[in-house]
């Protein structure tokens, strides 16, 4: 700005210099002096001097307006830049949440494969019992058929009240009470639920909470009683199931599902504090499970810190 003013100042005053230096030289011959010789001289000097400062003040200005315009063409690029950048961000951020619930799905997917494994397994094992205990049964069956045969035949005793070889009576096996069979009946909600029979699921899932409600599955029945609520748009009656889930089936291998998809449905009732307060807890409760890792792919996807402040 000082550097303006002097060049504007230069250029007012050139004129004025230029102007006493003619009437200097015009004087006639006979008033000039050495006074007048010695003013002339200092003019012209002065007259160089401010040409000088004046093609020093253009220079820079000059040099002064390319900076300025350089530095306004970088922070331009540097805005083109941060702009890109943040693009990008935000579409790898998108990118790896639809990653992250598609290997959420699959690993929910294995969970549900390896419960199906383990419930057949666990039939083919009753089955086996069931078929020993049959042969068990079978044996005395036969050692008391060998033995009335042989008292039957002429010349030998009839076997003591007493005797071990008499001939027992058969076990009968008692028979079962009202309740269903439990590995079967949550077998067959998982079935059901996975060929999105959500009644009929929920109604199987239903049977193994009211008949058996300390055994293990009946953890799992609970959260895919939530399941189905959450599949039928129920979002409420879906928050109630998972929210038993956490509260009487706290170490259930579902529990960290179970919190994670209460968050969702609370999102989706639009009560999105305390969605996200709840899949903040989930990252604190199971910081190392996959349900973990898409809870903070859902926060990232939000825009929300995953700590808050």
């Amino acid at each position: 700005m000082h550097l303006i003013r002097v060049h504007r100042i230069g250029r007012l005053r050139l004129p004025a210099l230029l102007l006493a230096g003619l009437f200097l030289a015009a004087l006639p011959a006979h008033a000039a002096s050495k006074e007048m010789i010695e003013l002339q001289a200092q003019v012209q000097q002065l007259v160089d001097l401010v040409q000088r400062l004046q093609s020093t003040v253009d220079s820079k200005f000059g040099l002064v307006q390319h900076l300025v315009e350089q530095s306004t063409d970088n922070v331009n690029q540097m805005n083109a830049a941060v702009a890109a950048m943040q693009q990008k961000l935000n579409s790898q951020s998108e990118s790896n949440g639809g990653k992250l619930d598609a290997v959420s799905g699959q690993v929910q997917s294995l969970n549900d494969s390896l419960d199906e494994l383990k419930s057949r397994i666990a039939k083919l094992d009753k089955q086996m019992q069931d078929i020993q205990s049959q042969l068990q049964n079978v044996q005395p069956q036969a050692a008391g058929g060998a033995t009335t045969m042989a008292a039957s035949q002429p010349g030998q005793p009839a076997a003591a009240p007493g005797d071990a070889n008499a001939a027992a009576p058969p076990t009968v096996n008692p028979a079962g009470g009202e309740a269903p069979p439990l590995k079967e009946t949550y077998q067959s909600g998982l079935r059901d639920y996975n060929a999105a029979h959500y009644d009929v699921a929920a109604s199987e899932f239903a049977d193994v909470l009211h008949y058996y409600p300390n055994d293990d599955l009946a953890g799992n029945a609970q959260f895919y009683m939530g399941e189905v609520a959450y599949k039928q748009l129920k979002f409420r009656d879906a928050i109630k199931a998972y929210n038993a889930v956490l509260e009487n089936f706290s170490g259930n291998p579902k529990a960290p599902a179970a919190q994670l998809h209460k968050g969702y449905a609370l999102i989706q009732l639009k009560q999105t504090d305390s969605g996200v307060h709840e899949l903040r807890s989930l990252i604190q409760r199971y910081p190392q499970t996959p349900e973990a890792l898409q809870a903070r792919s859902k926060l990232n996807a939000m825009g929300v810190r995953i700590n808050p402040k």
